[in-house]
Parts: structure tokens; C-alpha cells; sequence
């Protein structure tokens, strides 16, 4: 196993999680269940579920304390640490800020972070289920649909978002594409598998954000369902180093989120 971190979940936060599950169903085709199972505090969570079975992260319902406190829709990953306290430590020593405390949940101990940046998100130390131990999740892939693909980072900072990275979970970076003005599209791998990358702030990120990218069957089909199901399209389907295509879109809660795949 690789000992650099890895995302091992994602979760949006949502205001309308049936909402949302209607346009992912669509544009993905994950199922996400018509109610959730309430957990600490009695919010609603529900389980992203692939054609395979396999789960692709959560939909947590936000609640009106929530929006009231600032929370919007929004996509966050999970990276794993093997002890979630010592690295809010470390975090925290770093220049990173500490958003929810450390707390146990049945499936392992959590918080949410930022970089120093002010980059959400969660870091987690999980139980992992009877029979599980030792594996890998497999919530990331490199080329399959209904995964995440790619995680990009947009930070003011990308210097200094790379370092703190590279220290705090093993990272590497190799590579980058030139953006002209902008900068440059700096790769991120863990080991010698692309994680995905770091960019400079550019327009529609208001502030640093990591974005995902989730693969689909087929871009256009996905374009078109996309547009079809109430969601916005930020960055129309452009061609990717290998072949394949990615575009951006805005759900129809507000959240950001990128997909990825072939043209058919």
C-alpha cells in the first residue's frame, strides 16, 4: 500500500438532498436513497450508490443552523491520517485552521480542515468494515465512470499549497501545463499514480476550493443531461491530455463539480 495519503470519500453538503439525487442519477447514474439515516445530531445522510454496488461518498442535508452559521452546497474530500488529532496538530502549526473538531462517528474519527490557504477539508482515521482491513478505498479511479477521477485544488498560493501538502500527506508533483497569463496547471501524484492537480485562482473561484471531477460514460450525454436536469455548465467539455474530455458545471444546489470521460 502506498503510504502517501489518499482520498478515501467524498461528501456534499447539500440543501435539497432528493434534488440532488435526482440530477447525480442523471447525469451519473448513481442511486441515492429517497431518505437518509440520521447521525449525530439527527442529520440526514445518505449513501451515493454505484451500478456496482460499491458506495461513491455521502449527501449530508445541510440544516437551516448550518446555513445560518455560512455552510453552502458544497463537494468535499475526505484524506486519510492515522491519527486525526495529532494532525490538527500539525495542521494547525502549519497555517491551516480547524473548521470542525475532532469527533468519532461509528466508521472512524473525523474533522474538517483547511490549508492555509483556507482550502476545505475533511481528514479521517477509519475503522474499515469486518473483513476490509488493510484495503484501499476505492472511491478514486483513474479511468472509471461513477468515481472520481481527478481532484483539483485552486489556491492563491500554489507554491506554498504544494508544500504544505507534500509535508502533511506524502504527495508528490511532477509536471505542469502552461495556462499563458494564468500560470501553470501543476500535476499532483501520489506515488506514481496522478492524483490530480494545483492551479492558481481564476475567475468563478472566489475562494481556494478543491474541485472533483467525476466520471462519466460519455461527456456529451452528460453535457446534455447536465443542462436537462436543472444544473449549469461553467466550462463546456474540452479535450484532455489521453483523449477524453472534461467540462465543469454548478449542480442545481449551487455546489461546483467537474466531469470527465470519453466522446462518444
Amino acid at each position: 500500500m502506498n503510504a502517501a495519503s489518499n482520498f478515501i470519500w467524498y461528501e456534499l453538503m447539500t440543501s435539497d438532498p432528493s434534488g440532488a439525487a435526482d440530477f447525480y442519477g442523471a447525469v451519473v447514474g448513481w442511486k441515492i436513497p429517497d431518505s437518509g439515516e440520521a447521525t449525530a445530531g439527527g442529520v440526514d445522510y445518505r449513501m451515493i450508490v454505484r451500478d456496482d454496488g460499491g458506495n461513491a461518498g455521502g449527501v449530508l442535508a445541510l440544516t437551516a443552523d448550518m446555513e445560518a452559521g455560512g455552510a453552502r452546497p458544497i463537494w468535499l474530500g475526505y484524506l486519510h491520517v492515522d491519527d486525526v488529532d495529532a494532525a490538527i496538530v500539525a495542521i494547525t502549526a502549519d497555517g491551516g485552521a480547524v473548521q470542525m473538531g475532532a469527533m468519532d462517528i461509528p466508521v472512524g474519527r473525523i474533522a474538517m480542515v483547511t490549508d492555509p490557504q483556507g482550502a476545505p477539508f475533511y481528514i479521517m482515521d477509519p475503522v474499515p468494515p469486518p473483513g476490509s482491513e488493510g484495503m484501499e478505498s476505492d472511491v478514486v479511479s483513474v479511468d472509471q465512470p461513477q468515481r472520481v477521477r481527478w481532484n483539483e485544488l485552486a489556491t492563491s498560493d500554489p507554491d506554498a499549497a504544494i508544500a504544505f501538502y507534500k509535508k502533511h500527506f506524502g504527495w508528490g508533483q511532477e509536471g505542469e501545463m502552461p495556462m499563458g497569463e494564468l500560470g501553470a496547471y501543476r500535476f499532483i501524484q501520489r506515488g506514481d499514480v496522478g492524483l490530480g492537480a494545483v492551479m492558481p485562482l481564476m475567475e468563478g473561484y472566489p475562494v481556494p476550493a478543491w474541485n472533483f471531477y467525476i466520471g462519466v460514460d460519455d461527456i456529451d450525454r452528460a453535457r446534455e443531461a447536465v443542462a436537462a436536469n436543472g444544473g449549469t455548465i461553467s466550462n463546456e467539455p474540452m479535450e484532455i491530455p489521453g483523449g477524453e474530455y472534461a467540462m465543469n458545471a454548478i449542480d442545481p444546489q449551487g455546489a461546483p463539480i467537474g466531469f470527465v470521460g470519453p466522446r462518444k
